[in-house]
């Protein structure tokens, strides 16, 4: 598989600030690759390095084998889409989608074939007349990639291009990326905040903390299998307690939380007796009033505060008892809870081999 970009420890310093720390990855022709992080975590300078308006401290950047140090961002096979998509409202779609061919000097009829083609690709056949304010939000999307997409780039970047649209909107938008990336097969380098789009459009994901990688994975694994606290609280919905190892019994532990429960968990061999953990436990992994028969889970009791109608993604909030601890338990589609109202206490229960244990280490986002 053809590797279309390679950035090999890569580090940016704003003087005594590393805004980007040794960074290495690569991404194979046609991938979906995301880079996921908060604001601040460098993210968008490692974008801007790749597209050649910043240079490295140190470090190299390869696209299709070629190093581009020095080279010019107008010289390089990338294309970079920002959030305020920057189409010209003075000239129609097709004007717009010609835009960078015609500075390249590409003849009238050439151009006028590709762009019908590209248009077509991007599900936007016969639009080249369109005023861009005639556009939906979707469509004005299209129109952006599509004028990136004619110029044939190795690589398409994108830094947020969803972050200005309305919440249905952004939802539909990322399905349609998604599949507008499969249909024409270019390779996306995508950032974002919002874990829903990297985790829904990617193929692979980089997760992004204080300008270094925690976990280069798929979506699946990042998940379901965090490889840091930082991944298993930025990463989807998770609760968690601090607590003691009490003990350990092949790869079971015995946890003490600082909230007085005792809970069993599959651990890994850097854990050990005596030693302070985290435990992380997703709302989905939890039962509301196990069968009595399931007798291997871990159970303790809460106190209903709030319901929280989400349709299928419905939650209770709720403490365990005499905690002011706050959790979230997922309300499963395939058992009616109707009978559960807040004030109300209700029995929980959890697989050992449900939640996730780490070394205590303190973490912020």
């Amino acid at each position: 598989m053809q590797i279309d970009l390679s950035v090999q420890n890569v580090t940016r310093k704003f003087g005594e600030f590393t805004a980007v720390d040794n960074v290495s990855f690569t991404v194979e022709d046609g991938r979906f690759f995301s880079i996921l992080g908060p604001s601040g975590c460098g993210k968008t300078t490692l974008l801007r390095m790749i597209a050649g308006f910043l240079e490295p401290s140190s470090g190299r950047i390869m696209i299709r084998g070629n190093d581009m140090a020095g080279i010019a961002p107008n010289k390089r096979p990338v294309n970079l889409i920002f959030q305020h998509l920057a189409l010209f409202p003075m000239m129609n779609v097709g004007d717009n989608v010609a835009f960078g061919l015609r500075r390249r000097g590409e003849k009238k009829d050439q151009t006028r074939r590709k762009v019908a083609s590209i248009l077509d690709r991007v599900d936007l056949p016969g639009f080249e007349k369109k005023k861009i304010d005639q556009l939906s939000g979707g469509q004005k999307q299209r129109v952006a990639i599509a004028r990136c997409l004619v110029l044939e780039p190795a690589v398409l970047l994108l830094d947020e291009p969803l972050g200005a649209l309305d919440l249905k909107l952004r939802e539909q938008m990322k399905v349609e990326l998604k599949k507008l990336q499969t249909q024409v097969g270019t390779t996306f380098v995508y950032i974002t905040h919002d874990q829903s789009e990297a985790l829904v459009m990617s193929d692979y994901v980089a997760v992004m903390n204080r300008g270094r990688f925690e976990q280069v994975d798929t979506p699946q694994n990042l998940y379901a299998s965090p490889k840091t606290p930082f991944v298993a609280r930025f990463v989807g919905d998770n609760n968690s307690w601090t607590g003691k190892v009490v003990s350990l019994k092949a790869q079971s532990a015995e946890i003490e939380t600082v909230d007085g429960h005792h809970f069993h968990i599959h651990v890994q061999d850097e854990i050990a007796a005596g030693k302070q953990v985290t435990v992380f436990l997703r709302p989905e992994a939890m039962l509301i009033a196990p069968d009595a028969g399931l007798t291997d889970l871990n159970r303790f009791k809460v106190s209903v505060k709030s319901i929280l109608f989400d349709g299928a993604n419905s939650r209770l909030l709720v403490s365990p008892v005499n905690s002011e601890k706050e959790m979230l338990v997922a309300l499963p589609q395939n058992r009616q809870f109707d009978y559960i109202q807040p004030k109300d206490t209700v029995e929980i229960g959890w697989d050992q081999h449900a939640g996730i244990c780490f070394p205590a280490q303190e973490e912020t986002i």
